[in-house]
């Protein structure tokens, strides 16, 4: 379990904190992790990673000379937002463009994507490689479905010596996705991982066993056998690394970088001793080591885990390979010597949301929506732990913090935004974005869109009426689905989707707002509830389908949750709040 801690929710910005004081030779803090804190020459192109917090020396621990330029880091095995990852970009970029290069995780490709877009619309050109090394989280031929676990190293490592070579941003990404196509890990975990405040771990494994085939959040495995010899797990890990090589790479004569990574508690001296099983059988298939890798890469807590990954050299991924890299928690070669940025130098700053002109009816309907607002985080606080109990069947238990950080910040943000003026638009709109900058992850990303589509829709002029209302969750609703769900995926949409088209089939019937309002809370409700009787087919649940059966969804329960208690908001005389 994870003992040193203050107040749980503010661990991962104590440990960034920490980290930076601990490291200010490499790294200097921004708005949403950090970047280098020395110079690159201009026109030098940023490799940004990131990801979720707890997973140290990934994400902060690899920002350096040869490495990464800036590191978006987001809660504890959350994304980061997309003001997270846009504010770093920024603090990281010198004129050569940004290549983002993160984990496939479905929050950390809706919110990269998103910062993506901000920042081209910028005009800062942005390329992505998404790491998927993981060979157990879907089969060969839908490579593009992995997720990314301890793989991101090399992928990374090979990005960042590219980009030290000056290249141009094509050629960069280009040698970052070669580097990715011919990476592959393969994992085990003797226990689960504790979040700090946490009684129990995210996942538990037997006494004695072992599961195959875990994530790095939590995700349980998808196997589980007795737990071997150290020659034991050296053999299950090559051999199966071994029956899926990248397209066009004999193993006999190839040459390869072996990774052997703890995921928190093995001590390194297991680890020493499995490497040296592993390298022996390597060797016996015909494979040549180069530079191998032997220590806590990529963690997960305090998880008990061990993965190993293989990255496939040609020429050119063996020089970058080999470059120099001097980084809080990975080096190469001699360090190189580096200017560091000047004292008066900071992240660009966050300019928000402008408070306009409002009409006084607005202003007043904005009144009603900072109370729902404030109505919810309470709500949300009392079902936290809950929440964060039916994410844990089988993802990473981490939806009720999440969706507690997100309410927190925008009930704050309503509430200043209402103290200077703002109109119901406005005012939902700087909620939102408050929601996705704080909760991160994909119910940031959701909440923050469907919150920006309320507010674009309802406006600042007038007191919204029904039929505004009945827009402005169609417009909310179209918002979320462009992420790409469905309904029967087994996501928020499975909710909202419902609530919707009945809210607008009990308007168009004649009804009140607060009567139809409530009528499709109960719609919600019922097709959260339904939602336990099918099959996630996105996000890191889809891995492992079956154990969420007979449990629903948590971002449709929580969907559920708000809309019925924002119901006590609606005024049933025809006007939303």
């Amino acid at each position: 379990m994870t003992r040193l801690y203050n107040d749980p929710a503010a661990f991962a910005d104590e440990a960034t904190d920490g980290f930076v004081a601990a490291n200010e030779r490499w790294v200097r803090r921004v708005h949403g992790g950090v970047a280098r804190a020395t110079t690159s020459p201009d026109g030098t192109v940023a490799v940004v990673i990131g990801g979720g917090s707890g997973h140290y020396p990934a994400f902060g621990g690899l920002v350096g000379h040869g490495l990464a330029a800036g590191a978006a880091m987001g809660n504890l095995f959350a994304s980061p937002s997309a003001q997270q990852v846009a504010a770093v970009c920024r603090a990281a970029e010198h004129g050569g463009g940004v290549l983002l290069s993160y984990g496939n995780y479905a929050g950390d490709v809706l919110n990269f994507d998103a910062a993506a877009r901000t920042l081209e619309d910028e005009g800062i050109p942005v390329r992505t490689v998404r790491v998927t090394d993981d060979v157990v989280s879907a089969p060969a031929g839908a490579e593009a479905d992995r997720r990314g676990i301890a793989g991101d190293l090399c992928v990374f490592k090979v990005a960042g010596a590219a980009a030290e070579q000056g290249r141009p941003l094509d050629d960069v990404t280009a040698v970052a996705a070669r580097a990715n196509d011919r990476t592959r890990s393969f994992g085990v975990a003797f226990s689960g991982c504790s979040l700090p405040g946490a009684e129990e771990p995210l996942f538990e494994v037997p006494e004695g066993r072992m599961a195959i085939g875990m994530g790095i959040h939590g995700e349980r495995g998808i196997d589980e056998t007795d737990v071997p010899s150290a020659d034991g797990l050296a053999a299950l890990l090559v051999e199966r690394l071994l029956d899926e090589v990248p397209a066009g790479v004999t193993v006999e004569g190839a040459r390869v970088v072996p990774v052997l990574n703890g995921l928190g508690s093995v001590k390194y001296e297991e680890l020493f001793v499995v490497y040296g099983s592993v390298q022996r059988r390597l060797r016996d298939a015909g494979v040549a080591i180069v530079e191998p890798e032997v220590g806590e890469l990529v963690t997960s807590f305090d998880m008990a885990g061990v993965s190993l990954t293989l990255f496939w050299l040609d020429d050119e991924l063996e020089e970058l390979w080999s470059a120099p890299a001097d980084t809080p928690a990975f080096r190469k070669g001699g360090a190189v010597p580096q200017e560091r940025v000047a004292e008066d130098v900071v992240a660009a700053d966050e300019e928000g949301i402008v408070i306009g002109p409002a009409s006084d009816d607005s202003r007043a309907a904005a009144g009603r929506i900072a109370a729902g607002i404030s109505a919810v985080r309470a709500v949300l606080d009392d079902h936290a732990d809950e929440l964060g109990r039916i994410d844990q069947v089988a993802g990473d238990g981490d939806h009720g913090i999440g969706m507690q950080r997100g309410s927190h910040a925008a009930d704050t943000a309503a509430a200043d935004a209402l103290a200077r003026g703002a109109g119901a638009g406005t005012l939902l709109r700087v909620a939102g974005d408050a929601w996705s900058d704080r909760a991160g992850g994909t119910s940031g990303a959701i909440w923050g869109a469907a919150l920006e589509a309320l507010g674009r829709v309802v406006g600042d002029d007038a007191r919204p009426t029904s039929a505004t209302v009945a827009d402005a969750v169609r417009a909310a609703t179209e918002a979320v689905l462009a992420f790409g769900a469905v309904p029967g995926d087994k996501t928020t949409v499975d909710a909202l989707v419902p609530f919707d088209e009945e809210l607008r089939r009990r308007l168009e019937a004649g009804d009140a707002l607060g009567a139809a309002w409530r009528t499709a809370v109960d719609a919600a409700r019922r097709a959260a509830d339904a939602s336990a009787d099918l099959l996630p087919r996105k996000g890191r649940a889809r891995t492992h389908a079956e154990q969420a059966v007979g449990t629903p969804d948590p971002g449709a329960v929580s969907f559920a949750l708000v809309v019925e208690t924002l119901a006590a908001t609606i005024d049933e005389e025809g006007t939303g709040a």
